[in-house]
């Protein structure tokens, strides 16, 4: 505190407090979170971070406009997204070890932009030939390996810029609040909630507008307005750069990971002391790598605590020379291993739900194109279904913020927030269940009344595709309840140096998400198809039973919930030093 102090200090003087207030007023005008400013000073509250910061970042996933079907023509949808979820790990990476959130995102954006500028040069220069062509109507013609090998090289440049920044800028933007001060704390976990709705807002202008350029075959025009509005927001993104509150990089995860597992395995045999005190450990506060705050000894995984135990030798180390860190670990260091496995249960229960969200852009459009799409002479396109998804999130995000969350804090007599974050995905895991149940029920009914319009035709049912909103809407619920929620918990729960790893963790989810549908669809058509049926999930819905892979999907999900309801039980909480704790009932899931 001596340098937050001191810079203080100098604020509080600049106002003339009197002497015997000044350290008082001092703390309370710096963060209290370990975060400082573009200097590398200690942040000031009142010049850095906050909405300013949080509303000019969230403004970057209101101009993320590129879809998947950019890639058709020579790119499958799966490598492309699971290319993007993988740099989202190396941006995630770079973000904690060495550069920093700031210069990642600043980057990783640049790299967006110029990966959009190439695909829009080379769209009009070369790929939309003859003119006007790209539509249901009149087709492309052929392209040269150059040719080909451009667009291959913008669109991965992309797959680039956008995994290594969009980790790292929900992360970034959560750092403008001081999470132990109480007002800016609420701040920390409402910026999620928001975050999430500029995600959507996001997705919607490209459902909307680039749709109505790709069906009229403007391509070009569609990739430049993308590249455009990406440029601006990189403006944007540094014309807040004095504003921003930063997180000092803390070195590479990895290595102090592998530390603390060799220095365990190399006193596997030695007797732990029966007080954690007697534990090495850093003796200033801030003693996590890089300054950021120290993590306090918890009892689980007591294996991994013999990293922290100091033996002769260690002592002769550190007299001849200094501490091995490959011998001996702090107790901080030690937790942040621990940290990482507490959250890997939860993590890997969470994949299971991103395979039912993947549904609302795969089997649920080919479910509603088999659905009557016409009102009057005005045709529905089956993919702007998803815009009542889009609808859902906004408003149960508001109704949860305004109304769900002070209900039940007021219930449970709390004055900090209603359901906790484990609670709220366990909720979303429900109303995912829901979903799936109501979209199998609206496949029986729509194989009903094709058969009774037409058995085994190729035509479409009777059935109006509006009987699908029910399923959106509840994806869209479950997601406001699972991924805002995911998203503030492993931020809160990741150690300081490994808050970005905590979001890649969301991320990377949603992409095995992405192969485990695939696989999982692949498995039942396997197991399904027989001499004289064509399989659950054929060509001609008509002939098949998507209802059962629904209903199975939900199924699945229950016992995903189940076993997340056990891991979520066990799961216990991060504990940082000068952090109010919460109590135990708080920290945990309860029903």
């Amino acid at each position: 505190m001596a340098n937050c102090l001191e810079v203080c200090s100098k604020e509080v003087s600049e106002k003339s407090y009197p002497c015997e207030y000044l350290e008082e007023e001092a703390q309370e005008l710096c963060t209290l979170d370990g975060t400082v400013d573009w200097h590398g000073r200690p942040a000031i509250k009142e010049k850095s971070g906050q909405w300013v910061a949080g509303i000019i970042i969230l403004f970057l996933f209101l101009t993320r406009v590129l879809q998947q079907g950019n890639a058709d023509a020579a790119n499958s949808v799966s490598k492309w997204t699971g290319t993007v979820y993988i740099f989202s790990l190396v941006g995630a990476f770079l973000s904690d070890s060495y550069w920093g959130r700031y210069k990642t995102c600043a980057i990783f954006q640049a790299i967006f932009v110029v990966g959009l500028v190439i695909l829009s040069l080379s769209s009009y220069l070369f790929l939309i030939r003859p003119k006007g062509c790209g539509n249901e109507l009149t087709p492309c013609g052929t392209h040269s390996s150059m040719e080909v090998g451009l667009f291959y090289l913008s669109i991965y440049l992309i797959a680039l810029g956008n995994g290594g920044y969009q980790p790292n800028i929900a992360t970034f933007g959560a750092d403008q609040f001081d999470e132990e001060d109480p007002k800016e704390g609420q701040s920390k976990v409402s910026f999620f909630s928001y975050f999430y709705l500029a995600l959507n807002l996001g997705s919607l202008f490209s459902n909307t507008i680039l749709g109505y350029f790709e069906d009229e075959g403007m391509w070009a025009l569609g990739f430049w307005a993308s590249a455009g509005s990406a440029f601006l927001a990189l403006v944007l993104f540094l014309a807040g750069t004095s504003r921003y509150r930063h997180f000092k990089p803390t070195g590479n995860p990895l290595s102090r990971f592998c530390q603390v597992i060799i220095a365990a395995t190399k006193k596997c045999r030695v007797e732990l002391p029966p007080e954690s005190e007697d534990l090495y450990d850093e003796s200033v506060k801030g003693g996590a790598a890089g300054g950021g705050r120290k993590i306090l000894h918890t009892d689980e995984f007591k294996f991994l605590d013999k990293a922290a135990f100091i033996s002769e030798r260690d002592i002769d180390d550190q007299k001849q020379g200094g501490r091995n860190p490959w011998r001996l670990c702090p107790v901080t260091q030690v937790e942040e291993v621990k940290c990482i496995l507490r959250l890997l249960p939860i993590w890997l229960c969470t994949i299971l739900y991103s395979v039912v969200f993947t549904q609302m852009a795969s089997l649920f459009v080919e479910q509603g194109a088999a659905m009557k799409t016409t009102i009057s002479n005005f045709n529905i396109p089956a993919a702007s279904m998803s815009s009542f998804d889009i609808l859902s999130v906004a408003l149960f995000i508001f109704l949860y913020r305004r109304v769900f969350d002070p209900l039940v804090a007021k219930i449970r007599k709390t004055s900090s927030k209603g359901f906790t974050e484990l609670q709220r995905m366990g909720i979303g895991l429900v109303i995912a269940v829901m979903a799936m149940v109501s979209a199998g029920i609206v496949e029986c009914y729509r194989l009903k009344h094709a058969k009774a319009d037409c058995i085994h035709c190729e035509g479409s049912s009777s059935l109006s595709i509006f009987w699908q909103v029910p399923q959106y809407a509840l994806i869209g619920a479950s997601e406001v309840f699972m991924y805002v929620g995911q998203l503030e918990f492993f931020n809160a729960q990741a150690p300081d140096g490994l808050k970005s790893f905590g979001s890649a963790l969301c991320m990377t989810s949603i992409s095995l998400g992405n192969y485990v549908s695939s696989l999982l669809v692949t498995m039942v058509m396997k197991i399904s198809t027989e001499d004289h049926m064509p399989g659950w999930i054929p060509g001609n819905l008509n002939r098949g039973h998507l209802d059962r892979f629904y209903f199975l999907l939900a199924g699945l999900t229950t016992i995903d919930l189940v076993v997340y309801t056990v891991c979520a039980r066990w799961y216990k909480c991060i504990k940082l030093e000068g952090k109010c704790e919460e109590s135990k009932e708080e920290g945990n899931f309860r029903v």
